[in-house]
């Protein structure tokens, strides 16, 4: 009988997921900071007067999307390391799996 990767995991795994936990976590916060200044932007502009601020906007915006992929990427390695897999068992692009 096998045991569960849960039940194997090692200290160097739980400070790994910690670590990664701890990235995301960051990540939000730094995501939610770049929607609410986005929003403040987006109050303060007044056409009649021509007061845009579409540039910060649009750099805000992206700064979101790349966040939110930084996130994903995070949650997917947690989600590795609780299976136990190793990120060196995933075969590199463009190189053969064995």
């Amino acid at each position: 009988m096998t045991r569960s990767p849960k039940i194997d995991a090692s200290a160097s795994d739980v400070e790994a997921t910690a670590r990664a936990e701890a990235e995301m976590a960051g990540f939000t916060a730094e995501r939610d900071a770049c929607v609410a200044r986005c929003r403040e932007l987006m109050a303060a502009e007044d056409p009649a007067n021509g007061i845009f601020h579409a540039a910060e906007i649009f750099r805000l915006r992206q700064d979101k999307l790349r966040l939110e992929v930084e996130m994903e990427f995070r949650r997917k390695k947690i989600n590795r390391i609780r299976l136990g897999m190793e990120d060196t068992s995933i075969p590199t692009p463009g190189g053969l799996p064995f």
